[in-house]
């Protein structure tokens, strides 16, 4: 039994006034990650609605699908640490009430201008609270050894949901266009009385008052930025295209329109993602980059076969390559910055690492799209599928280095390890010293 009358203690930028509700708060964190990935993909399965319900042209429809990321862009830009400041609790029930906004607008939305309203809503919440919940996740972890695994697998049931869920929903519920958005909606507001609830907030009074600017990476860890942030990019610029192509795929190979189907195929690798995650915990988080990128090579490779051939089979083995990859990728990714990155720059870092993810899906999915239009799926694929490997080869080559780098630096100090956090070690919940 936790120990009501211990003094409180505190973790982070967090204080825990026991061990219980550290607890609670620890898995009301990841289910604000799962809120936060529902909702950026819940109307995936509801787009084909609306185009044949408002002749919608697909530039209307891609227009649609780009206005979410642009804004979370933005904001991670501009207020990716504001969390620091004002801490998790008020970030995150912040977000969660603009994320509930745009599903509300999305379930009563009337025409296409309302889609766009909406999406504001969510980017605009999705980036207030998920770099927050996952900076809270790390500083919550009592093992030191959960908070990256439990992000990746979050992160994996919040996508299954969007694309199961919303399936089931589309193909056999009443009110298919805003049912999936009332179901959200109810979820949203559950987590958020438990948000509530989080600890509150002890600000660092070395930071300086907080006001929009860019967001801030300390010099000592920039290196390991560009390794996270390497990994997550490839991990979403390849499920962008899994995204784009799967419905597709499974419409010529099985000649069907059943959402549900649809959305179980895509799910796969989602699902696949975060058992990885979850088996995998312990692996160092440089080696996972460097299986990731592995693994996201290979993804890449079969996918591209499977568009070319129209092959169900060779699409569930690019999903289950993609699956392994983007859970090795996520746990390396987020391994790091827990790692390395300080409390008061935590979300800030991880804000900055989802912004380079960010811009590398929407520059992968709208780049696709355009070659696709103009040139054809084949050459689309092409030209995208050499990219996207290339980016996997310099997540290896890069992850690899690094940790080449560290084993040098450990033999030249007498075997011990450097204090900055690169030994390898699966993601401790204290920080290194940074400026």
């Amino acid at each position: 039994m936790a120990d009501v009358d211990a003094p409180p203690r505190t973790t982070g930028l967090i204080v825990v006034e026991n061990r219980g509700r550290t607890t609670f708060a620890f898995w009301t964190a990841a289910a604000v990650i799962v809120t936060a990935l529902w909702a950026s993909g819940s109307p995936a399965m509801v787009y084909p609605l609306y185009e044949r319900a408002w002749q919608l042209s697909p530039a209307v429809t891609t227009s649609v699908f780009a206005v979410y990321p642009i804004v979370l862009i933005v904001v991670l830009l501009l207020l990716g640490d504001l969390s620091d400041h004002i801490g998790r609790r008020t970030s995150i029930l912040i977000g969660l009430a603009s994320i509930a906004t745009g599903v509300l607008v999305f379930a009563l939305a009337p025409s296409v201008e309302w889609l766009f309203v909406g999406r504001v809503f969510q980017g605009l919440g999705v980036g207030l609270s998920l770099s927050p919940a996952g900076a809270a996740l790390v500083e919550l972890d009592r093992t030191g050894k959960r908070a990256s695994s439990v992000n990746t697998a979050a992160i994996a049931v919040g996508l299954t949901l969007a694309t199961v869920v919303g399936g089931l929903l589309v193909q056999y519920g009443p009110a298919p266009r805003a049912l999936t958005f009332w179901v959200l909606l109810g979820f949203i507001v559950v987590v958020a009385a438990a948000a509530v609830l989080l600890p509150r907030h002890v600000r660092d009074e070395s930071l300086a008052p907080w006001r929009p600017r860019p967001i801030h990476v300390p010099k000592a860890i920039r290196g390991i930025l560009a390794i996270a942030a390497l990994a997550i990019t490839l991990s979403f610029a390849v499920g962008s295209v899994f995204i784009s192509l799967g419905a597709q795929i499974v419409k010529d190979v099985l000649h069907t329109d059943n959402a549900f189907i649809a959305g179980a195929v895509l799910a796969i690798g989602a699902a696949i993602s975060g058992v990885v995650s979850i088996a995998l915990r312990r692996m160092p988080p440089r080696a996972a980059a460097v299986l990731g990128g592995v693994l996201g090579a290979l993804a890449v490779i079969a996918l591209v076969a499977s568009a070319y051939e129209s092959s169900l089979p060779l699409f569930i083995a690019a999903s289950l390559l993609f699956g392994g990859s983007s859970g090795v990728l996520f746990l390396g990714g987020l391994g790091l910055i827990a790692a390395n990155a300080a409390p008061r720059h935590r979300a800030g870092t991880l804000s900055m690492v989802y912004l380079v993810a960010y811009v590398g899906q929407v520059l992968t999915s709208v780049g696709l799209g355009v070659l696709a239009t103009g040139l054809g799926l084949r050459t689309g694929l092409d030209i995208v599928g050499p990219l996207l490997l290339l980016l996997a080869v310099a997540t290896i080559v890069v992850a690899a280095l690094a940790g080449r780098r560290t084993s040098t630096d450990a033999a030249s100090n007498g075997g011990a390890p450097r204090r900055d956090g690169a030994e390898n070690r699966p993601c401790p919940t204290a920080g290194i010293t940074v400026d």
